[in-house]
């Protein structure tokens, strides 16, 4: 009986460890820079990202900062995102899900054609976002991937975003 219950936990130990071989473990997996245009405001946005890896299975933490310029405004918007990876495999072409969230910082021209609705040059808010994507990397887990993603924003966030970019991973 011994002999039985000691295999049951070894092939327990052996599957589990076999299940988390392809998470990535929370720290530094890359870095990466980001490309976009953005609707309401309509402008071109540029920034960059982190992957701080999974914080559980297909779960990806990625924040990011994006920068936008066009329609008399720009925009300033950090955010931390969450990702949920329908696949474990980097090597294939993957889709996700997720969202952020992040203040979103406007600041507009003098010849901004609103500006007279507002008493200041700047505004402020609190943006989320619902993201859609698909990626793909390379077979190896650690090293960096491609991204194509579009973003649906909530409150004070631009309507609409289309995203892609790259993760420089080590």
């Amino acid at each position: 009986m011994l002999k039985i219950i000691i295999f049951i936990v070894t092939l327990d130990v052996f599957f589990g460890f076999g299940a988390y071989a392809n998470t990535r473990p929370v720290g530094f997996h890359g870095i990466g820079p980001r490309v976009g245009f953005t609707i309401n405001p309509d402008q071109v946005h540029l920034g960059g990202h982190i992957d701080l890896g999974d914080i559980a299975g297909n779960l990806m933490m990625q924040p990011n900062l994006e920068i936008g310029f066009g329609d008399h405004v720009t925009t300033i918007a950090p955010s931390f995102e969450l990702d949920y990876r329908f696949r474990t495999d980097w090597g294939a072409w993957t889709p996700y899900l997720g969202g952020g969230i992040g203040p979103v910082f406007y600041s507009w021209k003098s010849d901004h054609p609103y500006k007279h609705d507002w008493s200041s040059s700047s505004w402020t808010g609190l943006g989320g976002y619902l993201q859609f994507g698909i990626g793909k990397g390379s077979s190896a887990s650690s090293s960096g991937h491609f991204f194509l993603e579009g973003k649906l924003g909530l409150a004070d966030a631009p309507d609409g975003k289309v995203t892609v970019g790259w993760t420089f991973g080590n």
